[in-house]
């Protein structure tokens, strides 16, 4: 996808619309009227804030461009602010880590625009092209690598997918005595689009992790997770198959609606450590979060 002609505003992009083949308008503005009357399009073009693919100020007589797209800012619906900080761990020239607090969304994403890592570090730190590498989901705490340059996105991203990034998380789940530990948890997730869970099914596996109990307080555990795979809610489904569901999880073994503004009770899940050997300079790095899980 090509760079959006309007820059990063208050750690937001541009929205853009797409104009169809076919239709019966004579300019851009007819047609935007027509097929998006709620927006006030009118006060964009005032402020020269709708512009086409090459940066071009659109106004009332630019004529249709079919195919073409045309960029605005939109305002976010309100979102509720999530209580919590955005640790940063390290940051240089071209690399940020963070440690991401439970209830924050790494990307923007439905409900969740401005409430999200990226775009409170675009506007807090002032690097309008910083992006994750990976993902943490919004639920889930921990260490999470940004790049702020994106000549240097791919090949941190490719550590990823190539299975080069050594990750260990945390969680607080139940004990269970009948349980032998180490041990290796290795099943088939599947996640269909737009379903909130996922689930195992029967098949060739698609998902590991290694699961090290670490210390005991009374009916609960602290439990060391060690991914060798990144399927959606893997490290929930793999603790709730063994009988010991994380605390917190809203999700599994039984999915709950949760108020959008209740920050009690999170996921005691914490991605603790992160390992790789630097793909520009071969040297050895390591990130761990500063969070605690309490039992």
């Amino acid at each position: 996808m090509p760079a959006a002609p309007l820059p990063i505003r208050d750690g937001l992009g541009p929205d853009r619309v797409r104009m169809p083949a076919g239709a019966a308008a004579r300019t851009v503005v007819e047609y935007l009227h027509a097929a998006h009357p709620g927006e006030d399009w009118s006060g964009r073009i005032a402020a020269g804030e709708l512009v086409d693919e090459h940066g071009r100020a659109v106004d009332v007589h630019t004529r249709y461009q079919p195919t073409r797209f045309v960029y605005f800012y939109r305002e976010p619906p309100p979102e509720v602010p999530v209580p919590f900080a955005v640790d940063v761990l390290y940051r240089d020239a071209g690399l940020v880590v963070v440690d991401k607090p439970h209830f924050l969304a790494t990307i923007p994403r439905g409900a969740h625009i401005r409430e999200t890592v990226v775009v409170r570090l675009r506007r807090d730190l002032g690097l309008p092209d910083l992006v994750p590498v990976h993902r943490l989901d919004r639920m889930t705490a921990g260490v999470l690598l940004c790049t702020t340059d994106p000549a240097l996105r791919r090949p941190y991203q490719e550590l990823f997918e190539r299975q080069r990034v050594r990750k260990v998380y945390e969680a607080i789940a139940p004990y269970r005595p009948e349980v032998q530990f180490p041990r290796v948890v290795r099943s088939r997730i599947r996640k269909r689009h737009g379903e909130l869970t996922a689930v195992e099914v029967l098949g060739e596996p698609n998902a590991e992790t290694r699961i090290d109990l670490v210390e005991r307080a009374g009916d609960r555990a602290r439990y060391r997770l060690f991914p060798r795979t990144g399927r959606t809610h893997q490290l929930r489904l793999h603790l709730n198959s063994l009988g010991a569901p994380i605390v917190g999880d809203n999700f599994y073994p039984q999915f709950r609606r949760r108020a959008p503004d209740d920050f009690t009770d999170p996921l005691r899940l914490l991605a603790r450590t992160l390992e790789f050997d630097d793909p520009l300079t071969g040297r050895p790095r390591r990130f761990d979060s500063r969070r605690v899980l309490e039992f």
